[in-house]
């Protein structure tokens, strides 16, 4: 029984917020150095399966780290700004994880690049998650701000919005080719079932072959996919909703922008300050990391290519999981000593 309890108590001196903090800086650190030597790839080429394999491990595990501190708070009594508000980050961390994983799958193992995937699922949910958990964080408080800074939320709040509306509304631009000088088309359905790989070999085969050829090319482009049936119907009943979801992602991110921005002015300065400033600034990364993800893609759509996860500013994904994990420990630490000084004085 002793054994036991010291393993705990060696586990959680291990997991303070001094350790967390160093070992998310560590972490970002090494990410950032990661995606600058090696996110550059030369253009119409693709990753390599090393590469985008790393970025997903180094993007997964904060958030798989985010989520078990989130549960420590949830499961302390000592946690001041609610346990319910930790279960909803901790759980909006989780699905995030297993979002990740699956469009990890869908990406790496399928070789697709959909605009939907069974992902998107999760990903909502997450959303709504942490949006939750940062609602019941405000709602118990006072708002006392003062004009000026009701002014900074309604600026952060209209940048957001306005950057949000231009990625979204954004046409794709028509690229020309330099063989020929003429608009490459944007064949969405036919990347959709194929890899990129697939799809630039078959480009090459169709432009050097004979035209008869062409007709057994594209005969060959579902059985040389080799993908289950279940994945290219799934594939083809999601892909509607691709416009709807892309509406749905913007109106999250700036809602959280907005929440995140509220919440950062609320507790600027107080007892709790620090840990609320991390998961702020969380919030700010994830509306990075989320409007590159779709510049990117209306970018790779305008060259007539597919986008590929691992650009420079899926870096800001990582720094938002940290973030998030360093704001859960710093708030069980300041919760944990708030606690333990009240009883000395009684």
């Amino acid at each position: 029984m002793s054994s036991s309890v010291d393993k705990s108590s060696g586990t959680q001196s291990l997991l303070t917020g001094q350790n967390i903090v160093y070992l998310g800086i560590g972490w970002a650190v090494v990410s950032m150095l990661f995606f600058l030597l090696f996110s550059v790839k030369p253009p119409g080429e693709e990753y390599p399966f090393w590469y985008s394999f790393s970025t997903y491990v180094l993007e997964c595990l904060p958030f798989l780290g985010a989520a078990l501190l989130c549960y420590r708070n949830w499961r302390s009594p000592q946690i001041a700004s609610g346990r319910n508000v930790w279960l909803g980050i901790g759980l909006g961390m989780l699905f995030y994880f297993i979002a990740n994983l699956i469009f990890g799958v869908w990406e790496l193992y399928f070789g697709l690049d959909p605009d939907v995937s069974p992902a998107d699922f999760f990903y909502v949910i997450s959303y709504i998650c942490i949006g939750w958990g940062m609602i019941l964080a405000v709602l118990p408080r006072r708002l006392n701000l003062e004009w000026k800074q009701w002014v900074t939320v309604g600026l952060i709040a209209a940048l957001g919005i306005a950057l949000a509306v231009w990625v979204l509304l954004a046409p794709p631009v028509a690229v020309e080719s330099e063989a020929d000088n003429s608009v490459l088309p944007t064949t969405e359905s036919a990347t959709a079932t194929v890899s990129p790989r697939l799809v630039a070999s078959l480009s090459l085969r169709v432009a050097v072959s004979p035209p008869e050829a062409a007709a057994t090319t594209e005969a060959e482009v579902p059985e040389t996919g080799k993908l289950p049936g279940w994945v290219i119907s799934l594939d083809q009943a999601l892909s509607p909703l691709s416009k709807t979801l892309n509406f749905v992602y913007i109106v999250f991110d700036v809602f959280l922008l907005i929440i995140a921005s509220t919440l950062l002015l609320a507790f600027w300065g107080g007892r709790f300050a620090q840990s609320w400033r991390m998961i702020a600034a969380a919030t700010f990364s994830l509306y990075i990391a989320d409007m590159g993800f779709k510049a990117y893609g209306t970018l790779a759509k305008a060259r007539g290519q597919d986008y590929e996860s691992g650009g420079l500013l899926d870096v800001f994904f990582i720094f938002s999981a940290l973030l998030f994990a360093i704001g859960a420990a710093l708030e069980y630490d300041v919760s944990s000593r708030s606690r333990r000084g009240s009883r000395r004085r009684t």
